[in-house]
């Protein structure tokens, strides 16, 4: 008899992890409710026709281990 593997709860859209803190882009910095200066300086780099990003890691989303 074989087991079937059971799936893991899948991550949204651009919420990836790095040490325990999510990777978000810049859609998500724009309507922080609470805005820092990391995301805010990378939103405006995102701003600027043709730039490329892959996220940055957020303070505010601390994921617990």
């Amino acid at each position: 008899m074989v087991k079937a593997k059971s799936k893991k709860p899948g991550q949204a859209k651009g919420e990836k992890t790095r040490r325990g803190l999510k990777i978000v882009t810049s859609e998500v910095c724009e309507v922080c409710k609470t805005p820092c200066s990391a995301g805010m300086e990378y939103a405006a780099r995102m701003r600027i026709p043709g730039a490329l990003g892959k996220g940055i890691p957020c303070i505010l989303t601390k994921i617990s281990s």
